[in-house]
């Protein structure tokens, strides 16, 4: 994977050892994909998936209350912020 990332020109950063808490917003989200849709559907192809992502987060961000943020949303949280 380094090899490929440094071909692509991407950076990869590494979470410091033993401060798993550092990546925990990551690994919550990805988890969340797994669970909710990822793992729950037979999908045709990359498109399908793609499009079904791009619903998925506009919901994730616009119309789900977080619990985490007091029960808004992200985009609330962000006009609040503004």
């Amino acid at each position: 994977m380094q090899d490929w990332a440094a071909r692509q020109g991407i950076r990869l950063d590494y979470i410091q050892p033993g401060n798993p808490q550092q990546n925990a917003y990551v690994e919550r989200f990805n988890r969340t994909v797994r669970y909710e849709w990822l793992s729950q559907y037979l999908w045709q192809d990359l498109a399908e998936v793609q499009l079904f992502a791009t619903k998925w987060m506009y919901d994730y961000n616009h119309d789900r209350p977080h619990m985490a943020l007091g029960g808004i949303t992200p985009k609330q949280r962000l006009a609040m912020a503004a």
